[in-house]
């Protein structure tokens, strides 16, 4: 019996949105242990695959809060684009330890942590995020996946509406224009490895980044700070610089440089992932960033048996994700 096209269509949509959500996940997890590490202990003692404890003390496989906010903003999407709903599911998880996999809370970032605190005092869902120079962690960036797939699979979106979307989705807890734009260079990558582009899709995606925020007022004064991925004629110049050059520490524009560098430096999910948690530092954050590309790039195939295998609660993500996909059925065929 053939497939009707519809159906195809589904298992294609739910398979990117598995392959970028756990490759977000195991790779976030994976960097739990060893978090705050230096680069040169690294060297010494690189991470090869899951490890117990550690520096957050919690077995194999636990993801962090990178992963349980990427997971609340999916289930939240998944009813629609409401900005409340997910500061809503943002506070479940923060003060009942909702979308963890271990049913504890043991990381949440300063920024993260205030703006969620200001959205319980009754403050306006969009004017909750901190706006000021020094508010510029990777906290909204670690879970902007699931608005980048909603962007992507919603009919009739055009550039302007879609990164609308990804500022605001960020102006949650992270409300200054060069997290903003840190979430949106990601988002446009990520669609374009949606559509299997390889690393033609990663060039186009920051293309298109560099052509919309040059024409932006409001962001284009940020250039400058996303130099080193928007300014090379080519990103394989990027590509080329040196590792020690490269930082992996929680400032935005650190994390999206690492997670970019070790994509374009490797050749394989594994690798990528490996190489990311290496350079020490922010290890969960950055590898989640680079896995949620990895994963995309090069699909649930690429990711290692095992590795899926140890991540806890993975059934959790799988219903996450197929719930998604089935809202999307319920929008005008986008392609």
């Amino acid at each position: 019996m053939t497939n009707h096209p519809a159906d195809t269509q589904k298992a294609a949509r739910l398979q990117i949105v598995r392959s970028a959500m756990f490759g977000h996940a195991i790779a976030d997890a994976m960097g739990v242990p060893v978090e705050f590490s230096d680069r040169s202990r690294r060297r010494r003692d690189p991470v090869t695959g899951y490890r117990g404890y550690g520096v957050h003390h919690v077995p194999a496989g636990t993801w962090s809060d990178d992963t349980s906010m990427a997971l609340a903003t999916l289930d939240s999407l998944a009813r629609g684009l409401d900005y409340p709903d997910m500061l809503e599911r943002f506070c479940e998880w923060k003060l009942h330890a909702a979308y963890t996999a271990t049913d504890v809370v043991f990381d949440i970032g300063i920024t993260t942590s205030r703006a969620l605190s200001k959205f319980r005092q009754g403050v306006p869902a969009l004017t909750c995020g901190l706006s000021g120079e020094r508010d510029n962690g990777n906290g909204s960036l670690m879970r902007i996946i699931p608005a980048a797939l909603y962007c992507k699979y919603t009919a009739n979106l055009s550039l302007d509406q879609q990164l609308s979307i990804i500022h605001d989705v960020s102006a949650l807890t992270h409300r200054h224009p060069r997290s903003q734009m840190g979430c949106g260079i990601y988002a446009l990558i990520l669609m374009e490895l949606c559509d299997g582009r390889g690393v033609a899709g990663i060039q186009a995606g920051i293309d298109r980044a560099k052509a919309y925020y040059e024409a932006s007022p409001a962001f284009s004064r940020e250039l400058c700070s996303y130099d080193r991925i928007l300014g090379c004629p080519s990103i394989m110049d990027f590509a080329g610089t040196p590792e020690d050059k490269i930082r992996s520490g929680g400032y935005v524009v650190d994390t999206l440089e690492a997670a970019l560098w070790c994509l374009l430096n490797t050749d394989n999910y594994r690798d990528c992932v490996l190489r990311a948690i290496n350079l020490g530092d922010d290890t969960d954050t950055v590898a989640a960033v680079a896995g949620g590309l990895a994963g995309c790039l090069y699909g649930m195939e690429g990711i290692p048996d095992g590795w899926l295998a140890g991540l806890l609660r993975a059934e959790d993500i799988e219903t996450l994700c197929s719930a998604f996909v089935d809202s999307l059925e319920k929008e005008p065929d986008a392609d």
